[in-house]
């Protein structure tokens, strides 16, 4: 009688685990996958697989999660919301101040003895005096043409200066890198750069509040980082089929590129929009100041504005709005325009430009 035969008793017998390439075996017949346990769920111990057995996925996932990766504590989360909670708070107080004052009657800012924290008398009277002409609103017209044709210009330049040196096999490609790089560490210097200026008679020129700093050699790099990493099969496919670089640039990079070009003419805009220096070297014409100008030289300096009705603190009017109110009127446009536009860029920042200088 073999072990199997009917009626030996064997046949209930059989082993409940049968360890082996393919799985486990339950006594049903079935083969279970690796490391289930059997049929009684047995791996260290009866019922380890459940709920809050030391087997459970939960236990085993946590056991295997490396220390730094770890579910904070409730004591560690309640710290990071503390902390968050602060920083968000000194970010928005000061905005909140600025632009409360710049609404606030004249009497509300007398009685809050300066910056304005609750809610008072509000009035338009000194968006209304900055609107209503003068160096101000000339100035805001400045500034954001210059920041438009400046970032374009600025833009364009460096795609295609990052194109061309992507290709290492351009002409003079390494001795044109290291002229790039080289001015990334030294620069000839305000006398020189002033000398050149003049020179080419852009002195009271808008020309001069853009062409001086049109190009930045790390925004340079950036792009070209990034136009290296795309796959180099797909430009040659398009030389094959007959296109030639500049087409290549415009029909197959740049489409490729739009995060990283969003956020290095980000980085131009910025600039252009925040910088006063140059006006204050080669502009001799208040008229012709941008708006940071203004801002460095009313907000900051307390300076009279030439041609204009705004004048500096205490020498208000009844006729006149707060000087205060304007000067955080006139921060207020200086902020709005770079507020708006962050947050539709800041969304490629990781692609564009860390992902771009890994893979360069």
């Amino acid at each position: 009688m073999t072990a199997t035969s009917p009626g030996s008793g064997f046949a209930d017998q059989s082993p409940p685990l049968a360890q082996g390439a393919g799985g486990e075996q339950a006594p049903d017949g079935s083969r279970r996958p690796p490391g289930t346990g059997g049929w009684l769920g047995r791996r260290d111990g009866p019922l380890s697989t459940g709920p809050g057995g030391p087997g459970s996925p939960k236990k085993r996932a946590k056991a295997q999660r490396p220390a730094w990766d770890e579910e904070p504590t409730v004591l560690e989360s309640a710290g990071k919301t503390a902390v968050l909670g602060l920083i968000i708070l000194a970010v928005l107080l000061p905005l909140y101040t600025v632009v409360l004052t710049s609404f606030s009657s004249d009497a509300t800012i007398n009685e809050a003895g300066g910056m304005v924290l609750v809610p008072g008398e509000l009035t338009l009277s000194a968006y209304s005096a900055i609107l209503s002409g003068g160096v101000v609103t000339k100035s805001i017209l400045v500034s954001v043409g210059v920041t438009a044709a400046g970032t374009l210009l600025s833009t364009v330049v460096s795609v295609m200066a990052a194109y061309g040196l992507s290709r290492t096999d351009s002409l003079l490609h390494r001795p044109i890198l290291f002229l790039f790089i080289i001015t990334m560490f030294f620069s000839a210097g305000m006398i020189p750069t002033y000398l050149v200026v003049s020179g080419l008679g852009l002195i009271d020129s808008y020309l001069a509040l853009i062409l001086p700093g049109a190009v930045s050699a790390f925004n340079i790099l950036i792009l070209r980082a990034f136009f290296m990493g795309i796959d180099n099969g797909i430009l040659e496919a398009a030389r094959i089929d007959g296109a030639g670089e500049f087409r290549i640039l415009t029909t197959i990079v740049l489409p490729m590129s739009t995060a990283v070009i969003a956020v290095v003419a980000l980085f131009y805009g910025v600039g252009y929009w925040n910088a006063f220096f140059n006006a204050m070297l080669y502009l001799q014409d208040s008229g012709k100041w941008p708006l940071q100008m203004v801002l460095r030289s009313y907000v900051l300096e307390g300076v009279e504005l030439p041609g204009s009705e705004l004048t500096p603190a205490g020498v208000g009017s009844a006729q006149q709005p707060s000087s205060l109110a304007v000067k955080m009127a006139i921060v207020v446009f200086a902020l709005v325009p770079i507020l708006m536009v962050y947050p539709f860029v800041q969304k490629h920042f990781t692609k564009g430009v860390i992902f771009g200088a890994i893979k360069g």
